[in-house]
């Protein structure tokens, strides 16, 4: 059996939010991003799957641009969907923890 404590592990990096990989399949991944305040997941999009995210620790903002930016803010026990070709960024505010699950392989690209 494949487990993972994500809040137990934290993994916080100066330099970069930090994503581990705790668990993944052929067919789906799942990632955990560790952010200190005011660290940033840059907009990018995943061309070929959706991404959902979970909120275990902190406060931040999702964003969503798919023609027009919307925003949702982020605390413990959000769950949020970044559909496949849109792009989506994260902010974090506080230290926040985000867990995410990908279907597998979704490609990705950053918006530059």
């Amino acid at each position: 059996m494949e487990a993972a404590n994500v809040v137990e592990k934290k993994e916080f990096k100066d330099e970069a939010v930090n994503k581990v990989t705790y668990i993944k399949t052929d067919a789906l991944a799942q990632d955990t991003y560790y952010f200190k305040p005011g660290q940033v997941l840059d907009y990018h999009r995943h061309p070929n799957g959706d991404q959902i995210f979970f909120v275990h620790e902190g406060t931040g903002t999702f964003y969503l641009d798919a023609g027009e930016e919307e925003s949702v803010p982020l605390k413990p026990g959000c769950v949020v969907l970044a559909p496949k070709n849109v792009w989506h960024k994260v902010v974090a505010d506080s230290e926040l923890i985000i867990s995410q699950a990908t279907v597998q392989p979704a490609g990705m690209e950053t918006r530059s």
